[in-house]
């Protein structure tokens, strides 16, 4: 899951990274850079379009891992207190029949 965020967004930098280098190293004219650079947008849009589905099941899984959690830790929360209630219940009426 952590893995899977990391890949997109390395390459996404790669991406990126890749389309400055070859503005800045590749002699071209002001038409040719504008066609080169929405020509590699449309890839990496396709790309990420592409990946979408598989990125949504990441973040839904990470979502509903998320919500486990949270119930978890409430219903041990929930517990401790009705433990403390009764603990301080019982020292109450020790308390009451000792004094």
């Amino acid at each position: 899951m952590h893995d899977e965020s990391n890949r997109i967004g390395s390459f996404l930098a790669g991406a990126f990274i890749g389309a400055g280098l070859a503005l800045l190293l590749a002699p071209r004219s002001g038409k040719e850079i504008r066609n080169f650079i929405r020509d590699y947008a449309g890839r990496a849009m396709d790309e990420i379009n592409e990946r979408l589905p598989e990125m949504k099941e990441t973040l839904d899984s990470t979502f509903k891992k998320g919500q486990e959690a949270y119930e978890g830790v409430k219903e041990q929360g929930q517990e401790a207190l009705k433990k403390g209630k009764e603990t301080l219940r019982h020292v109450s009426e020790t308390a009451k029949k000792a004094g």
